[in-house]
């Protein structure tokens, strides 16, 4: 939780003068309005802009490729609607953001973008090809949506991944206000995690090694860890429940002697609720057959 004595560069009373001023120059309603300050840690830009049609962005000097970022993520044909200075007061300008793209930030302001193309909800399970190819071995759209399904996360969530790169990126942008640990033992697959954070404009990534007290200080406190089953998932399971012993789990297998093993162990860690899916896909090849993709179990359980 923030302190109330935060030092922030935007106050209330700054936020208040910062609307008043567009209401005044614009004729927009204030009601849809989203309000992002992207000073404070964590903030997602681009996925806030591609779901909302209006956002009042709060920002420093600075940011060289802001636009840019924006125009590679396909939101080219925002308005920008802004002023030159770092106070509410002057003419007001206004451009589309794909005229704006070699342009950073150059005083610490308000600015208005309006996306007439915002999608208001989300759309899980997104296809592999929007994600940056690398080392990673994705799972199936499908697989990943139904995983999602059972993070069951919230806005403001605080979560843990691990070996689970696109559920990552996922989680991250439907927890845009919470933080989410993904755990890549594999430098190639960290990387490829990074691409993708920076693809997708994610700051609420942060990307770790391995799980232990020591990597794990500091960080915040995750209420649910989905991760892929491994050699190293009772140590995993072990680290994590002494970090929260409320921690809710979503564990992904292949391998069905680990998945009935898996009761058992949660059993014996505390952990209740515990059940067990398999999700199966096909899908129609071009020769009219059905191609069956990997079956994997999946398990869930709380503390």
């Amino acid at each position: 939780m923030e302190h109330a004595t935060e030092k922030r560069l935007f106050s209330n009373a700054n936020i208040l003068s910062w609307l008043q001023y567009y209401a005044q120059n614009m004729d927009i309603d204030l009601e849809k309005v989203k309000i992002l300050d992207i000073t404070r840690k964590n903030k997602n830009l681009i996925p806030m802009v591609e779901s909302h049609r209006a956002v009042l962005v709060f920002t420093e000097a600075g940011h060289p490729d802001i636009f840019y970022r924006m125009w590679d993520a396909g939101l080219g044909e925002c308005q920008v609607w802004y002023n030159e200075g770092s106070d509410p007061a002057g003419p007001i300008l206004n451009k589309p953001l794909k005229d704006m793209i070699n342009r950073g930030i150059n005083a610490s302001a308000a600015m208005l973008i309006l996306n007439p193309n915002a999608r208001s909800t989300y759309k899980i399970g997104m296809d592999n090809a929007n994600f940056s190819r690398g080392s990673v071995h994705y799972v199936g759209s499908e697989i990943r949506a139904v995983i999602l399904n059972k993070m069951h996360a919230a806005l403001t969530d605080n979560l843990c991944v691990i070996s689970g790169a696109s559920i990552a990126v996922e989680a991250a942008i439907i927890a845009g206000e919470g933080t989410v640990i993904a755990v890549e033992y594999s430098g190639a697959d960290r990387r490829t995690v990074e691409e993708n954070a920076h693809q997708f404009g994610l700051n609420n990534i942060v990307i770790v090694d391995h799980v232990d007290k020591e990597t794990m200080a500091g960080l915040p406190v995750p209420s649910l860890t989905m991760l892929v089953a491994s050699a190293s998932m009772e140590q995993e399971l072990r680290c994590l429940l002494e970090l929260n012993p409320h921690m809710e789990f979503v564990i992904y297998t292949l391998d069905f002697r680990c998945a009935a093993s898996i009761p058992a162990l949660f059993e014996e860690l505390g952990v209740k609720e515990t059940e067990v899916i398999q999700v199966s896909v096909a899908k129609l090849s071009s020769k009219n057959t059905f191609d069956q993709e990997p079956a994997p179990w999946i398990i869930t359980g709380r503390a």
